[in-house]
C-alpha cells in the first residue's frame, strides 16, 4: 500500500465482453435488438425465446440491450458464476475443466449450428487449446470474442 492509501497491485481484471456484444449487435448501432438476435441465430430461434432474451437483459425497458445491460447479465460478481461460465460448465460434460472436440460439436449441433470437424478444430486452435485436450474457460472466451 502506498502512503496515499492506494494499492500498487492491479485490480482483478473483469472480462471484456465488448467483442461478444459487437457480434450480436448486427446493425452496429450500439444496442442489441430483437432483429439483431434474429440475424445472429439465423432463424433457428423462435420469437418467444428472442423476446425472453431481450426482456431478461433490458433493465431500462426501452426494448434494447445496451452494453452496460449486457455486461450486467453476462458479467459476474466475486463468488458468483456468470452466464458464460455456466454455459462452459454445461458444455464440459466430463467436468475436466476443458471443452473438447466432441463437447463443442455436440453443443453446436444442439444449438442449431452445423459445424464441420475442421470448424471445431479451428475453434479449439483459436482458443489456444489442443485437439486432444480442448480449451479452458479462458480459451472458450477467446472463441466467443471472434
Amino acid at each position: 500500500m502506498c502512503p496515499t492509501g492506494t494499492s500498487l497491485r492491479p485490480s482483478p481484471k473483469t472480462p471484456d465482453l465488448r467483442s461478444a456484444f459487437d457480434v450480436l449487435d448486427a446493425d452496429c448501432d450500439g444496442k442489441i435488438s430483437s432483429s439483431d438476435l434474429r440475424s445472429f441465430y439465423g432463424g433457428n430461434t423462435d420469437e418467444e425465446t428472442i423476446g425472453t432474451m431481450i426482456s431478461h437483459a433490458d433493465f431500462n425497458k426501452n426494448g434494447y440491450v445496451e452494453y452496460d445491460e449486457f455486461e450486467k447479465v453476462l458479467g459476474k460478481r466475486k463468488g458468483e458464476i456468470g452466464v458464460m461460465e455456466e454455459a462452459f460448465r454445461v458444455m464440459d460434460r466430463d467436468g475436466d475443466g476443458k471443452v473438447g472436440h466432441s463437447d463443442l460439436k455436440s453443443y453446436l449441433g444442439w444449438a442449431g449450428f452445423d459445424a464441420t470437424d475442421d470448424d471445431i478444430k479451428a475453434m479449439i486452435r483459436l482458443g489456444s487449446g489442443d485437439e486432444n485436450g480442448g480449451v479452458t474457460y479462458d480459451g472458450f472466451l477467446k472463441i466467443l470474442s471472434v
